[in-house]
């Protein structure tokens, strides 16, 4: 990825040096438009990751705990593609807090309960639309979530999908109320 990063900065350069004209003897010489700092500007603009996007949004505080402490965060910065049903810190709030430290601190748990709110493959929600109601779908932890699509609306295991279609550059990331659990 560094190495792609720096081609493309560097082609960046020397197509913005090859185009620069020289200035005329009787013209003086313009100061150069463009600053050092915008040589990295292409890399900026890069799509974020699954977890790029998911602290970007600042809502997902507590996954983002949860992800470094089961050790997955190298996994979902990975190719991917993945589809993660994020629950939000407000779905974390629904667990005891008791029963939240516990989980945190049993790595192999909270590991089973994080790959099961990630599928593999980027499915948008105009593809989950299209699944019957009660669709069986294998997640990374290996179980099966139920897909439920009443009216439009769609749930994953019970929890409300509250928003759709948070795109990154591995994959797709669907809001979701409540912490599903493997069964």
């Amino acid at each position: 990825m560094k190495k792609l990063l720096m081609l493309v900065t560097l082609a960046v350069a020397s197509v913005s040096f090859a185009q620069k004209k020289e200035p005329k003897a009787a013209e003086p010489a313009k100061p150069a438009e463009a600053k050092p700092a915008e040589a990295a500007k292409p890399a900026a603009e890069a799509p974020k990751d699954i977890i790029d996007t998911a602290v970007a949004a600042g809502s997902f505080k507590t996954l983002a705990t949860a992800l470094t402490e089961a050790g997955l965060i190298e996994t979902l910065k990975g190719k991917g593609p993945f589809t993660v049903f994020a629950p939000t810190d407000e779905a974390f709030a629904k667990i005891a807090k008791k029963d939240l430290d516990a989980l945190l601190k049993d790595k192999k748990k909270l590991t089973a309960v994080l790959t099961y709110h990630v599928v593999p493959g980027s499915i948008p929600a105009a593809e989950v639309l299209k699944l019957k109601d009660g669709t069986k779908v294998k997640t990374v932890e290996g179980r099966e979530i139920t897909v439920g699509i009443k009216d439009g609306k769609v749930k994953v295991d019970g929890a409300n999908v509250v928003k759709t279609d948070v795109t990154a550059s591995n994959g797709v990331i669907h809001v979701i109320d409540t912490v599903i659990m493997p069964k």
